[in-house]
């Protein structure tokens, strides 16, 4: 079955790479004519993009877990939209989906690396922070590397994004004193407030060593990591012995800056675990945590905050603003 479409859409392809922070000359915006479908094709009308962390560290040209982005190529995302066309039995017209089809208005897809979502009580943009991958990143580094017990202390650093409130979250659930750490009293209000953390400790207030004691009189026990740098090791010197630790990101790091760890001595002293993590690489357990995930959204057990900038030219000073740590949880870009 197929439906009419427009005879054009638009992208945002990588033209250069970064030399330090990225800037906005690092993108640039195409206009293309929407292809004639093949059989086996179907054809995406995205109404959101996701914007996350990791595709910094993609726009390098480096060794890292995956490839680096093309240059000339559309920019790697998450999107979810409806499909507009389509000559795959597997797809009809109207179906909502989640995909990787990048920076871009529309997409062509053979349906292999697309999953149909239900909006009936789970918003379709939910599908890209928390039930998605920034809510199964959460998922899989609290409950299979974490791994929590109730009683204990957790902290999680950037807790009012995508991945770090899911984190905190979880963490209550379980029954954890869950500390926050973020930049600005706007956020930790929300974060305390909103999400219910213990705790949340505004790095930018110039008090993080003294302001994490005092949160965590009982030290901790595990840590969700997004930062890196001084906010990584302000947590190493209050962790309590065999203390866990979940790396997800360092974002401090990822203009090339520098990052040391002052105190690496914890890691014997307090014969700590530590562990990075890629979610992709663990599909297997996707479906048990999306279930879970999507079911406390559904009843509004877990709650999620969104920043949506408007149109897809927006996407690069909306990128940068994210890792600059402009927005207010998970970052969105709305194109239709």
């Amino acid at each position: 079955m197929t439906t009419a479409s427009p005879a054009s859409y638009q992208r945002i392809v990588l033209a250069s790479r970064p030399k330090g922070q990225v800037v906005p000359e690092n993108f640039r915006l195409e206009t293309l004519p929407v292809p004639e479908l093949k059989d086996g094709e179907l054809l995406v009308r995205n109404h959101y993009m996701s914007l996350d962390p990791y595709m910094r560290g993609r726009m390098e040209d480096a060794k890292s877990y995956a490839a680096p982005q093309v240059i000339g190529e559309t920019m790697i995302g998450g999107t979810v939209g409806e499909v507009v066309a389509s000559k795959n039995a597997k797809f009809s017209v109207g179906d909502k989906v989640i995909g990787m089809l990048g920076w871009s208005e529309m997409g062509v897809s053979d349906g292999l690396l697309l999953r149909k979502v239900d909006t009936t009580h789970i918003p379709l943009s939910a599908y890209l922070g928390s039930v998605g991958m920034p809510g199964l990143t959460a998922w899989y580094g609290l409950t299979q590397i974490m791994q929590p017990k109730a009683g204990e202390t957790i902290v999680v650093s950037a807790a009012s994004g995508a991945v770090g409130s899911v984190v905190g979250q979880l963490g209550k659930q379980l029954g954890c004193r869950v500390v926050g750490i973020a930049g600005g009293a706007d956020k930790c209000a929300y974060v305390v407030n909103e999400l219910g953390f213990d705790a949340c400790i505004d790095y930018k207030a110039g008090n993080l060593e003294a302001d994490l004691a005092a949160a965590t009189p009982d030290g901790i026990d595990a840590v969700f990591e997004n930062v890196g740098g001084e906010i990584f090791d302000a947590s190493l010197a209050r962790m309590n012995p065999f203390g866990r630790i979940a790396l997800c990101g360092l974002i401090a790091g990822y203009n090339g800056e520098q990052l040391s760890i002052k105190n690496a001595r914890a890691f014997l002293t307090m014969r700590l675990t530590m562990r990075g993590f890629i979610v992709s690489e663990h599909m297997d357990l996707w479906p048990q945590g999306l279930k879970e995930l999507g079911g406390l959204v559904a009843t509004g057990k877990l709650k999620f905050r969104e920043s949506v900038a408007e149109g897809i030219a927006a996407a690069p000073e909306a990128f940068i603003g994210l890792l600059k740590g402009k927005n207010f949880g998970k970052q969105l870009v709305k194109l239709i």
